[in-house]
């Protein structure tokens, strides 16, 4: 339609060790409109190189890989202090579980299984690159059965959820859900931009860093709980 503005594709770098792998995010990705790989990656050094040169909006990050492991690699694309930083999406597997902390330390903005739907990885992409922090519910549980004490100190006190509204909460609990922004939106019947303003008061009163650590906290405090 003339004068219609024209949307440049959010760019995608792969990185894996494993080539099979490599190819099967990068068919389903490049099969949808708004997405486009523009970097593969097989060890963490590469795909170091590969998001300082293509400056990607989402880079996929396997934890496990040679040379340089991801999160490492995380921490070189997206760490504290790193000039127009990346962000990283991490895949991951049960038996990763331990190494999910120090991805999150390292700057990923979000984690999602490995044996996740194709339509949940390019809706995972979409959400990292809008700035929402993503986390599968599944990997969020054994983050919080492992590491839940690190996450949030032992003296916090659980009569911080008490200064969160009614609303508040609800979007709390669809946020400990894996719900994205966008979900969010459609499932209380208001706008993006609220939801977004209601995640940046739950965090601010809840005072931690990101949306992991509110749902690791809500969870812990048995405001939401596992079906």
């Amino acid at each position: 339609m003339i004068g219609q503005p024209v949307t440049a594709p959010l760019r995608v770098v792969v990185c894996d060790d494993q080539e099979l792998v490599r190819t099967g995010f990068v068919t389903i990705i490049d099969a949808e409109p708004d997405l486009a790989v523009v970097g593969t990656a097989a060890d963490g050094e590469e795909a170091v190189r590969v998001a300082r040169r293509e400056r990607p909006d989402v880079v996929i990050m396997d934890i496990r890989m040679p040379l340089l492991d991801g999160i490492e690699a995380t921490r070189r694309i997206a760490g504290p202090g790193v000039p127009d930083a990346a962000r990283v999406l991490v895949v991951t597997t049960f038996s990763l579980d331990s190494l999910v902390y120090d991805a999150l330390r390292a700057g990923a903005s979000g984690f999602l299984l490995k044996d996740a739907r194709p339509a949940e990885l390019t809706a995972a992409i979409r959400a990292v690159a809008a700035g929402e922090s993503l986390i599968a519910p599944a990997v969020t549980r054994a983050l919080i059965g492992r590491y839940g004490e690190r996450l949030r100190p032992a003296e916090r006190e659980d009569a911080v959820f008490d200064a969160l509204t009614p609303r508040e909460r609800e979007v709390l609990i669809l946020v400990a859900d894996g719900r994205s922004n966008a979900e969010i939106a459609e499932q209380l019947v208001i706008s993006h931009e609220t939801v977004k303003t209601y995640v940046s008061r739950i965090l601010a009163k809840l005072d931690v860093r990101d949306r992991v650590q509110a749902v690791v906290l809500a969870h812990r405090a048995g405001i939401a709980t596992w079906s």
